[in-house]
C-alpha cells in the first residue's frame, strides 16, 4: 500500500521569511502515515463548509468589505461596465459559494452556478478560475463526483495551479478515495505551501489519527495566515482539535483568541459553546450557539444547541430547534441536495430511524466518506439491523481516527450485538479520547460502561 504523504510539520528554522512570506521547510511532503477528521469543499483554505477561494485572483470576495474591488457590489458593478470580463464572472462566483456557505441558503449556490457558467461562456476554453471554481461548488453542494470531474479539467488546464489540486484533495476525500486525496495535498503543497495546503495536511493527519501532527500544521497555517478569515478559521479548526481530544480548555482558549480578532465569525462562536458545554457552563454555551445560529444557521449548530437544551432539561426549547432542523431539512431536500451526516444523525435520534436508513443509503452512494458510514452505521442502529450496522461502523473507523463518537457508536452496537468485551473497549475508547463527546451520549456512554462492568 502507498503510504500517504504529508506535510513536515517540523518548524522552520530562525530567519526571515523569504520573499515577505513564511514558507514550509522541505515543500517535499514526508510519507509516513497519520489521520485527520475533514469535511470536503472550497478551493482555499477551509476543507469543505468553510473557507476563502483561490479560484480567481483577488482576495477572498466572501470576506471582502462592500467598498472593496473583491466584494459582491463592486464586482457586480464592475460587470455592468465590462460583461465579458470572465475573471470577474469567475470572482463573482466563487463570491456566491462563499456567500452560500456562510448564509447556509442553498438559493445562492444558483447565482453562483450562473455566474461560472456565465464566465465559461464567454471564454469556454483554458477557463481555470472558472472550472475550479464549479468544482468548489460542486462540493458545496455535496456533487463529490462533479466536484471530482472539474478539479480534473482545471488541473488539465493549468498543472502548476493549486486551486486544482485542493478540489481533486477535497472531492478524493468526501469519494473514500484516500491515498489519492493525500496525493493532491501533497501536489497544492509542492505548489504553494501556504495556509490552504497546510489546512489539507493538518486535516490528512487528523483523519489518519495523528492530532499532534495535525495540530502542529494547523498552527503552522495559523502562522500563514494573511486575512482575518483564515485565522479565524484556523483558530476554529485548532480549537476542534483541543476539543475533539478532550481539551476542552484549550478548546476554549483558541477560541477566545480567534473572537478578539473576529467577534463575529460563526464557528468560532460555536467552537467556543462547545466548549463551555463540556466546562459546565451551559448557560453561556446556549448564548455562544444562539450567537452563532443567528450569523449562520447550519445543521450543526441548530443541532448542537437542540442537543444541549435537552441535556440541560429544557425540552421544550430543544424542540424548537428541532423544528428548524426539520424545515432545513425539508428545504435542502427540495433543493435537490442529498442528505449530509448531521441530517441522517438527527432523524436517527429524533425522528423516524427508518427513514434515517433510507438517507444514510442516498448519502453513501454520492459519498462514501467515514463520517458517513458512522451516520449509516447509526441509523442502521437504532432501526434494529445490528449486524449491518457493524459493517459501515467498522469502516467508519478504518482509517484510524480518533473519534469518541464513532467509536461510541460502534460499542453500543457491540452491545446490542452481545459482545460485550467490544462494547467496554470501544466504550473506553470513547471516554478516553474525550469523556465530553456530545451532551447525550458522553452521559450514556459512562452509564452503559458502569452497566458492563456490573456484570463482569
Amino acid at each position: 500500500m502507498t503510504r500517504p504523504p504529508t506535510t513536515d510539520p517540523t518548524p522552520p528554522p530562525a530567519g526571515p521569511p523569504p520573499a515577505g512570506r513564511r514558507r514550509l521547510r522541505g515543500t517535499a511532503v514526508t510519507l509516513a502515515l497519520g489521520t485527520a477528521l475533514f469535511a470536503a469543499g472550497a478551493v482555499g483554505l477551509a476543507p469543505q463548509n468553510s473557507g476563502p477561494s483561490e479560484a480567481a485572483p483577488g482576495p477572498a470576495p466572501g470576506n471582502a468589505a462592500a467598498g472593496h474591488p473583491g466584494s459582491l457590489p463592486a464586482l457586480r458593478a464592475r460587470l455592468r461596465r465590462l460583461p465579458q470580463d470572465d475573471a470577474a464572472w469567475a470572482q463573482l462566483g466563487m463570491a456566491y459559494v462563499q456567500q452560500g456557505r456562510t448564509t447556509a441558503d442553498p438559493a445562492t449556490y444558483a447565482k453562483a452556478e450562473s455566474a461560472l457558467r456565465t464566465s465559461l461562456k464567454v471564454r469556454p476554453d483554458d477557463n481555470y478560475p472558472a472550472q475550479t471554481g464549479m468544482g468548489a461548488l460542486a462540493a458545496a453542494r455535496h456533487d463529490f463526483a462533479a466536484a471530482l470531474a472539474w478539479g480534473r479539467r482545471a488541473a488539465a488546464v493549468n498543472p502548476a495551479g493549486p486551486g486544482a489540486q485542493g478540489v481533486l484533495a477535497d472531492a478524493y476525500t468526501q469519494l473514500g478515495r484516500y491515498e489519492e486525496s493525500y496525493r493532491a495535498v501533497q501536489r497544492m503543497a509542492d505548489l504553494r505551501p501556504d495556509t490552504a495546503s497546510l489546512a489539507r495536511a493538518s486535516y490528512t493527519w487528523e483523519l489518519r489519527g495523528d492530532v499532534p501532527r495535525a495540530r502542529a500544521l494547523m498552527e503552522r497555517a495559523l502562522d500563514d495566515a494573511s486575512t482575518p478569515g483564515d485565522r479565524a478559521f484556523a483558530h476554529a479548526h485548532l480549537a476542534t482539535l483541543a476539543q475533539e481530544s478532550g481539551d476542552a480548555r484549550t478548546a476554549l482558549r483558541e477560541a477566545e483568541d480567534g473572537l478578539r480578532a473576529t467577534p463575529h465569525d460563526a464557528p468560532l462562536l460555536e467552537a467556543r459553546a462547545r466548549a463551555r458545554g463540556a466546562l459546565g457552563d451551559g448557560t453561556r454555551a446556549v448564548a455562544d450557539y444562539t450567537a452563532a445560529i443567528a450569523i449562520t444557521p447550519l445543521p450543526p449548530y441548530v443541532m448542537g444547541l437542540g442537543e444541549l437544551q435537552q441535556a440541560l432539561g429544557h425540552p421544550a426549547r430543544a424542540r424548537v430547534q428541532y423544528a428548524l432542523m426539520r424545515a432545513q431539512e425539508q428545504l435542502s431536500r427540495a433543493g435537490g441536495a442529498a442528505p449530509d451526516v448531521d441530517a441522517i444523525l438527527f432523524e436517527a435520534d429524533h425522528g423516524d430511524p427508518g427513514r434515517a436508513v433510507a438517507m444514510g443509503r442516498v448519502a453513501l452512494r454520492g459519498r462514501p466518506f467515514i463520517a458517513v458510514q458512522d451516520a449509516c452505521a447509526w441509523a442502521l442502529h437504532r432501526a434494529g439491523r445490528d449486524a449491518e450496522a457493524l459493517r459501515h461502523a467498522d469502516r467508519a473507523l478504518a482509517l484510524g481516527t480518533r473519534s469518541a463518537l464513532f467509536h461510541y457508536h460502534r460499542a453500543v452496537i457491540e452491545g446490542a450485538l452481545g459482545d460485550r468485551v467490544a462494547a467496554r473497549r470501544d466504550l473506553v475508547r470513547a471516554l478516553a479520547v474525550d469523556p465530553h463527546f456530545h451532551p447525550l451520549h458522553a452521559p450514556a456512554a459512562r452509564s452503559a460502561l458502569q452497566r458492563i462492568d456490573s456484570l463482569s
